[in-house]
């Protein structure tokens, strides 16, 4: 069965505000959370950026919902130290904690200095580090020389059970490199049909029966006009296509880029709408591919009268697509 979350948007709301956010998500209903990792937002607009890692930390031992990140090893975070803030939040809060690996934007990554290398080294970097990782997560003394450099490191305090170590992906393609090496894949989508290849190929590249997490986006407001306004002014800068989005450096630049997108085309990646049964309808197509989790980002500003109507009206709705009662998230 699907559990349906609240996703955690750093780049548009102050810690604290995200602290309340997330409380009152569990209270409304909302099965788990996810949270975004970023050292700078997509547009100046959203304005926000706390370090989502400090948070995690107030976020699960004031609620008892299972989390989700996603983060890039290599750059801003050593997989070592990743590694080992991931096992120690694992310690605390056994089995509540989901780690997924991606391979970065410039827009994050860029502030070590480093050269931003092209896809293909992003990806041999990504493995690497997920390799150094999982070796950390079991106990060993790693040294590794390659993109990244470890020297005999080891984690002294680990959980009895390591977190779940998840593929980012958005291709077909990338799916398919991280089953090689990940337990689970997380996408990003809100068409069945766009996400399915996806799905697929990260099954036919090793991850059949591993669980796949998907992020979706909505934004609603009562009023329908005032949702598709909110949307385009705070996700705009993200409808940009191609390798845009990994190669933008600045808020700034993310916001010039997008400065032709229109209202109306903001429907391409997040799903607008007033009706709370036709939201419901969405996630309800969406569940039926079978994901272990669908984490909801409302985009838009409007977050305490979203949750409180998306648990009122949406999330019963979702009938058997929900499991009975809370799980953590593990597979």
């Amino acid at each position: 069965m699907t559990r349906f979350g609240y996703h955690v948007s750093h780049e548009q709301f102050a810690p604290s505000a995200l602290l309340g956010y997330v409380r009152q998500a569990e209270a409304a209903g909302f099965d788990c959370a996810m949270s975004s990792e970023h050292f700078q937002p997509w547009s100046e607009r959203q304005g926000q950026s706390g370090h989502a890692w400090s948070w995690l930390g107030a976020a699960l031992a004031s609620t008892d919902l299972p989390f989700g990140i996603i983060t890039a090893p290599g750059y801003r975070h050593h997989p070592a130290v990743l590694a080992q803030s991931a096992a120690t939040l694992s310690e605390m809060f056994p089995e509540r904690l989901w780690l997924a690996l991606g391979s970065g934007q410039l827009l994050n990554e860029g502030i070590t200095g480093l050269p931003w290398p092209d896809k293909a080294t992003r990806t041999q970097r990504l493995a690497e580090c997920a390799g150094v990782i999982r070796a950390l997560f079991a106990g060993e003394t790693v040294t590794h020389r390659g993109l990244v450099t470890v020297v005999e490191a080891k984690l002294w305090s680990r959980p009895e059970r390591a977190p779940l170590l998840v593929g980012g992906a958005v291709t077909a393609d990338t799916a398919r490199r991280v089953a090689a090496w990940a337990d689970g894949l997380v996408t990003v989508g809100i068409e069945p049909e766009k996400l399915r290849p996806v799905v697929e190929a990260f099954r036919e590249g090793g991850g059949e029966g591993k669980p796949v997490f998907l992020q979706t986006k909505v934004c609603w407001n009562r009023d329908e006009a005032a949702a598709l306004a909110d949307a385009h002014d705070q996700w705009a800068a993200n409808m940009l296509e191609g390798d845009v989005n990994w190669d933008l450096r600045s808020p700034k630049e993310f916001d010039t880029a997008s400065r032709f997108v229109r209202a109306d085309d903001v429907g391409a990646c997040v799903r607008v709408s007033s009706d709370l049964g036709r939201q419901a309808a969405w996630l309800q197509d969406l569940a039926a591919m079978g994901f272990a989790e669908i984490i909801v980002h409302q985009v838009g500003r409007e977050q305490e009268r979203f949750i409180e109507a998306f648990g009122r009206h949406v999330l019963p709705q979702l009938g058997e697509a929900r499991p009975r009662e809370r799980l953590a998230a593990v597979g």
